[in-house]
């Protein structure tokens, strides 16, 4: 199993590029399963998780396949007719494989989607995707973890419907069902996100008639068929938010080629609260880490609040900060599992439920740590680099689902990290 050696205390100076969106691009090529034909969507991370969505449209009898010559770029091919099931052994690895289940039913009338796995971060059920899909007229039912769905008569119907809470992939997976749904859907309380934004766009270039998007109310009219997919999906706002932070540790200066500001405000607005100095440059931003920290308070919340997927990453520079700050986590009940091994490093941190208390402290020292999700993986990269010492993050497996080679991108900034394959 890889593991990631980092020699901590060198100072990052340089420009690093972000790659497109994992959470962005797995719907969108998920959208491909709407139109037959051959679709193409530009700059999309080569990530384990876009591989497995390859694997899930593979396995319905679509092609997909990096374009020779521009390796950002997938086609996918597909048929007329496809196998409408999406398999356990795929789905377990990847929450967002359920985003097929709506073009599935939308498409074919019919779907059977293993209930899905990922980060062990907490509950993520999808009882609201199946709520809004019923609504739309599907027929559902729950057998030996298998979601299976038909619509009688073939076709979805457009409805209204109000989600409990708001919900990304939720939203997602409705949307792209009520692109084909007869006549006119109105979602309430749909999530804003950029990545539910830019799956908007994509769908519209297809042909979808589709209003709201980036409000709480989305408003879909049916159409009766799609057109293929041409696409470039927007940049990672996450792995752009990571270089941020690995900026505003003390004593580097980093330039976030590809940051979109608009996607960033809160994250840049508590950066700017420690003390670092946050700017915009030519396509992208600029942060400058000077001194020690100062602490502040983080709230999570849904777009445009401060990310849950940012959480860990702050956490650590918060771990080196002047004074005590306090991180409420309101996203997901059990996001607090990177805490013990930042702890292993140094770090003075007690968490209540879903309140940490950060006590800064100056430094950190390299340890073993073990990843327990994606975020996390990300967050003890960010620790080791700003550690006195060596650090091994194991279980890096988790952060090559959301990082594309985060090790070749850190080391020309001057990060003394390498990967040591198993």
């Amino acid at each position: 199993m890889d593991k990631i050696l980092i020699e901590g205390g060198a100072p990052l100076r340089g420009t690093v590029h972000v790659s497109g969106a994992k959470n962005a691009a797995l719907p969108v090529v998920a959208a491909a399963l709407l139109a037959e034909g051959d679709h193409v969507v530009r700059n999309v991370p080569d990530l384990a998780d876009v591989r497995t969505m390859g694997r899930l449209l593979a396995h319905a009898g679509c092609t997909f396949e990096r374009v020779a010559g521009s390796p950002s770029a997938v086609a996918v091919r597909t048929p007329r007719t496809v196998n409408p099931e999406a398999p356990y052994d795929l789905v377990r690895t990847m929450r967002a494989s359920v985003v097929v289940l709506g073009p599935l039913l939308a498409r074919w009338g019919q779907a059977r989607v293993s209930l899905p796995g990922g980060c062990a971060i907490g509950a993520r059920p999808i009882d609201q995707h199946l709520k809004a899909l019923a609504a739309l007229g599907a027929e559902l039912t729950l057998e030996h973890g298998y979601v299976l769905g038909r619509v009688p008569g073939g076709r979805l119907r457009g409805t209204t419907f109000t989600f409990d809470k708001e919900t990304v992939t939720g939203t997602e997976n409705v949307m792209m069902a009520a692109t084909l749904a007869e006549g006119r859907t109105v979602l309430e309380n749909c999530a804003r996100e950029p990545e539910v934004v830019d799956l908007a766009a994509a769908l519209v270039r297809m042909g979808a008639r589709i209003e709201g998007v980036g409000t709480h109310q989305i408003r879909i009219d049916g159409v009766d068929a799609l057109r293929p997919l041409d696409h470039d999906v927007i940049p990672d706002r996450i792995e752009a938010g990571t270089f941020l932070v690995a900026g505003a540790l003390p004593g580097n200066d980093v330039t976030v080629s590809g940051a979109l500001p608009a996607h960033m405000e809160s994250l840049v607005e508590k950066l700017r609260a420690t003390g670092a100095t946050v700017t915009e440059v030519p396509g992208g931003l600029r942060v400058v880490g000077d001194g020690r920290p100062r602490p502040v308070d983080v709230r999570t919340a849904p777009f445009p609040g401060f990310a849950t997927d940012m959480q860990a990453q702050m956490m650590v520079l918060l771990a080196l900060a002047d004074g005590s700050s306090v991180i409420t986590e309101t996203v997901f009940e059990n996001r607090f599992m990177h805490v013990l091994e930042l702890q292993r490093l140094g770090a003075e941190i007690a968490v209540d439920g879903k309140v940490a208390v950060v006590k800064g402290v100056p430094c950190l020292s390299g340890a073993p740590v073990m990843a327990s999700d994606l975020r996390a993986s990300a967050a003890l990269v960010l620790a080791g680099l700003s550690a006195q010492g060596v650090t091994e993050v194991r279980r890096v497996y988790h952060l090559d689902r959301g990082y594309e080679r985060i090790e070749s991108k850190l080391q020309p900034l001057g990060a003394r990290i390498r990967r040591e394959v198993a």
